[in-house]
């Protein structure tokens, strides 16, 4: 069935065919879906391809749909879109174009259109006019649009995408020319930093960035737009509340043809990112920063450790003040026997004591009661901080500049109190140079120190009452002068290890026997402080009543080895040289507990060792020996403890041949004279080495004729 639709239409005059040919073969062929309708929108014609189209939804008969309206074959929603856009045309005597109809695939999924997905079809009606000019129905022309639409749903999916991406990234996307002008807004950008839209057209992206990066950053986009490489750049940009952000800058040309088209960029705040860093950053340096003090800290006790003097102690503390918190001047005051006053400690020489003296150490005693850093800190007994002299003045009512270091003058102070059992035992004082400002590690870090340093000046304080005891003890028991008689001329020295600051156990006597002889005694005990002071003064005393009663050198090594043994440890060391000697002729006997054999110097002879048996130190199982022991006139004895002639970097052997190669080089003159004998052979012995032990020596000298 169908209807000639058709209106005449002039022929052409090289065209044999018909208008109703001409129309057959276009509907047949046309890959357009056809169809005509008549004026109550019933189905006349449709071609195979609309057929196909509406299979879905009116099956693939069209004999079905001939004679009837969309809404009796076709599905309701599907058909009353159709007819209202067919009503329309029909009605108001005008094409209705691009109504898209969504044709879902067929139930049975016939031909596959379940898996191929619904398909979407654009729409135009056309009004068919009749020759008196009403319209006698509408022409459809359908277009498949799945592909284009499937197109634009991806080209959508991605841009959906892409913003989302940007979104969760946080980046803000702008574009410019190939020159780098801006062509278009960027909503995004200037939400940020508050730019107009005329603002961020006439100065882009680059008019936002921090004047300090704005030269750097510039050069840089201008040679990746010569040389259109990728820009990769970080500067702080101004925010729309005038605050500074920090941002990363990425530009990449879009190319096409080989020519760059336009840049897109994309600005990322990475402020949070910055900001942990430079968090991280300060926790590192913190952490370093304390790493340091602690290292320094137990360095500071290690040190204190080995400072056996007060004025070691501070030399110490000046140290390490001025290496851990950068102090200029530092000060240790210790308070009185009345406790009134603070009495400040000069640290002591080396190691840059001198130095630190020299830089303002050398403050004065203070009293208790006044306002200043130290006194605050000793009678409140807590620390005192003053970043700079007006924290200085409002603290104590006065500027402590003019009292203290006047050349630099000081400009910040810290004041610790020395806490010893709880008890306040002095001040302990930094100054700087500069306005300073303390930070909480710091002032935890010099509380620490002043602890510390309160222990080791305890200490000090307590080894050195015991010093000053065992020297009085020590200087009572040597000879306060050697006799001096016509045939025999004597000198000693004794020179007592300086490292430890301590008092030995080395001794020497000289004193008369009741038959006129001279009992000479050189001996060695091990130890230091008091308890070597005390067996020395037990072993000198002891020899001296002896030997009043049997001078024989054996007999009273002999006796000294029983009072030793039920008086003294077992693993007590004392080593002796016992001389008794004829003032008038020289001869006497010798006897050794374990000591270095004598060195003999005579006028014309090399001088040497003498060969007599040392024997054994007091105190060990042994049958005391004694050697005739000659001294001619013009020869000298010379009676010495293992320090001079030992120490750490020398063994005793060598020690011994130096001893004797430096006899050999002095002047017969010199030789001669036991005082200077004893002062040149301890300056030999000691020149190149770290004395670590006392040095006794004493130098018996047996004139020519009496002379």
């Amino acid at each position: 069935m169908s209807i000639d639709a058709s209106t005449p239409y002039p022929r052409a005059a090289d065209q044999d065919v018909c208008d109703s040919a001409l129309f057959t073969m276009l509907i047949t062929r046309a890959p357009l879906g056809v169809a005509y309708l008549d004026g109550e929108l019933r189905f006349r014609r449709i071609n195979e391809a609309l057929l196909a189209a509406l299979g879905p939804v009116a099956g693939r008969d069209a004999a079905r749909l001939i004679g009837r309206r969309p809404a009796e074959v076709l599905d309701a929603g599907f058909a009353g879109a159709l007819e209202t856009s067919l009503l329309a045309a029909l009605r108001e005597k005008r094409p209705v174009s691009d109504l898209e109809l969504r044709i879902e695939p067929s139930p049975d999924g016939a031909d596959g259109d379940r898996a191929a997905g619904p398909r979407y079809w654009i729409c135009s009606f056309l009004p068919v006019p009749a020759a008196d000019g009403t319209v006698r129905g509408v022409a459809l022309i359908a277009s498949d649009a799945t592909e284009r639409r499937a197109t634009e749903d991806a080209v959508t999916r991605r841009a959906e995408w892409y913003r989302s991406l940007i979104e969760a990234t946080s980046q803000i996307v702008w574009v410019t020319s190939p020159s780098g002008a801006v062509t278009e807004d960027a909503p995004q950008w200037r939400a940020v930093t508050g730019q107009t839209p005329e603002e961020y057209l006439a100065g882009g992206w680059l008019a936002a960035v921090h004047p300090e990066d704005r030269v750097l950053v510039e050069t840089a986009w201008r040679q990746s737009l010569r040389e259109r490489t990728v820009l990769e750049a970080g500067s702080r940009i101004r925010t729309r509340m005038g605050s500074w952000r920090h941002f990363d800058l990425r530009a990449v040309p879009i190319w096409r043809g080989g020519e760059v088209v336009e840049w897109v960029g994309a600005n990322t705040d990475v402020t949070g990112q910055r900001e942990a860093e430079e968090m991280r950053g300060r926790l590192t340096e913190q952490l370093s920063a304390a790493a340091l003090r602690t290292s320094r800290l137990q360095q500071a006790t290690s040190m204190l450790a080995e400072a056996l003097t007060v004025a070691q102690v501070v030399q110490v503390i000046t140290e390490v003040g001025r290496s851990a918190v950068g102090a200029d001047h530092c000060a240790v005051a210790l308070l009185d026997d009345d406790g009134l006053r603070l009495d400040v400690v000069v640290p002591a020489p080396g190691r840059g004591g001198g130095e630190a003296q020299a830089r303002g150490m050398d403050v004065d005693d203070v009293a208790v009661g006044e306002q200043t850093v130290m006194s605050v800190a000793a009678r409140e007994a807590r620390p005192f901080f003053a970043d700079s002299p007006a924290s200085l003045r409002l603290q104590l009512g006065r500027d402590e500049t003019a009292c203290f270091a006047p050349d630099p003058p000081e400009r910040a102070w810290v004041g610790l109190p020395l806490l010893a059992a709880g008890a306040t035992i002095g001040a302990l004082r930094f100054s700087f140079d500069r306005p300073r400002q303390i930070t909480e590690d710091e002032r935890v870090f010099l509380e620490a120190l002043a602890g510390q340093c309160a222990l080791a000046v305890e200490r000090a304080l307590l080894f050195e009452r015991e010093h000053e005891t065992a020297e009085d003890l020590q200087r009572s028991l040597l000879p306060s002068e050697l006799p001096q008689l016509p045939n025999v001329r004597l000198a000693a020295r004794y020179n007592p290890v300086t490292r430890h600051v301590q008092v030995g156990g080395d001794w020497y006597d000289v004193f008369a026997l009741p038959d006129g002889r001279l009992a000479i005694v050189v001996g060695d005990v091990m130890g230091k402080g008091v308890l070597a002071a005390a067996i020395m003064g037990r072993v000198r005393n002891a020899l001296r009543a002896l030997a009043l009663n049997d001078p024989r050198p054996a007999a009273v090594l002999s006796g000294l080895d029983r009072l030793f043994s039920a008086t003294e440890h077992a693993e007590q060391f004392t080593t002796l040289a016992y001389l008794v000697i004829d003032p008038d002729t020289g001869k006497g006997v010798y006897s050794s507990a374990g000591h270095p054999p004598p060195l003999i110097l005579s006028a014309g002879d090399r001088p040497y060792l003498s060969d007599i048996q040392p024997g054994t130190p007091l105190g060990w199982p042994s049958t005391r020996q004694q050697a005739a022991f000659s001294l001619n006139p013009g020869e000298t004895a010379v009676l010495y403890s293992d320090g001079l002639v030992e120490n750490r970097r020398r063994g005793v052997d060598t020690g011994l041949d130096d001893l004797v190669a430096a006899a050999a080089e002095l002047p017969p003159e010199e030789a001669a004279d036991p005082e200077r004998l004893v002062d040149y052979l301890v300056d030999r012995l000691l020149s190149g080495y770290e004395q670590s032990d006392d040095v006794t020596i004493l130098a018996v000298h047996a004139p020519l004729n009496g002379a």
